[in-house]
């Protein structure tokens, strides 16, 4: 049954309604949506809260960590009330404060083999920002299996990397055509040794947002199949195709 707008929802996102791309049609396409983030950290925080803010109908988020004090200068939603509480927690009552009609349901668990298809189904959005490479394909294999649409973060330092698959395509690459060795060292996805700076994690992550919100109204330049390098320090922004393996999954 499709959603359309009250009078509230028509004030609150008047600057988005007026955009000629979007229009209170698209505005129902986006309180329609449903969208699942894997990892409630410096990706998935600003992720959440933009389309949230958009005005997304229903958000998952999964994330079975607690709020350390070295995570508030890259994770958006928290500070230091949420100390040692479950971020998962903490990331839902920050949403529903900022828009009380957006359906937040979150699993305080790690996502894997035997709850990751039963969880993903349910949304038709999935967005990664998982810190570790194992999730990574995880999320990945499931999105494709499912049919999904599936956009991709990873930051360290001050780089980024964003990728964005619609598993619906035919011949769309996959996460592993890019990573093609079976095993990957997390080192280069771990800010405690790596390091990273707070404002890539926002950067990233609002981007993926955009991206998100892209697919839904299906607006704008497709970025499926490619790869956007984000170099922040020098402010270098490159594209890069990637090509589908024949011996990949996908």
């Amino acid at each position: 049954m499709k959603k359309s707008l009250n009078k509230s929802e028509i004030e609150r996102f008047s600057r988005q309604i007026i955009l000629k791309d979007i229009g209170s049609k698209g505005q129902e396409k986006i309180k329609e949506a449903k969208v699942f983030i894997v990892g409630a950290g410096g990706l998935g925080c600003p992720v959440a809260e933009f389309l949230t803010r958009a005005g997304v109908g229903k958000i998952g988020i999964i994330d079975d960590d607690v709020v350390d004090i070295s995570n508030i200068h890259r994770q958006s939603l928290y500070d230091i009330k949420d100390l040692k509480n479950s971020k998962v927690k903490s990331i839902k009552e920050k949403l529903k404060k900022i828009n009380p009609n957006t359906i937040v349901k979150t699993f305080n668990s790690k996502l894997n083999e035997k709850n990751a298809l039963k969880i993903i189904k349910d949304y038709e959005y999935v967005v990664d920002g998982s810190d570790n490479f194992k999730t990574k394909f995880l999320v990945n294999d499931t999105a494709l299996k499912l049919k999904k649409h599936l956009v991709v973060g990873a930051i360290s330092k001050f780089d980024g990397h964003l990728f964005t698959y619609d598993f619906k395509a035919k011949k769309t690459p996959c996460l592993r055509c890019f990573f093609q060795e079976d095993k990957i060292s997390d080192d280069i996805l771990n800010c405690e040794y790596e390091g990273v700076l707070g404002t890539v994690a926002g950067i990233l992550g609002t981007l993926q947002a955009n991206e998100v919100l892209k697919q839904i109204l299906n607006i704008g330049q497709n970025l499926n199949g490619k790869i956007l390098i984000l170099d922040l320090l020098n402010l270098n922004f490159r594209k890069a195709k990637i090509l589908k393996q024949k011996k990949c999954i996908c």
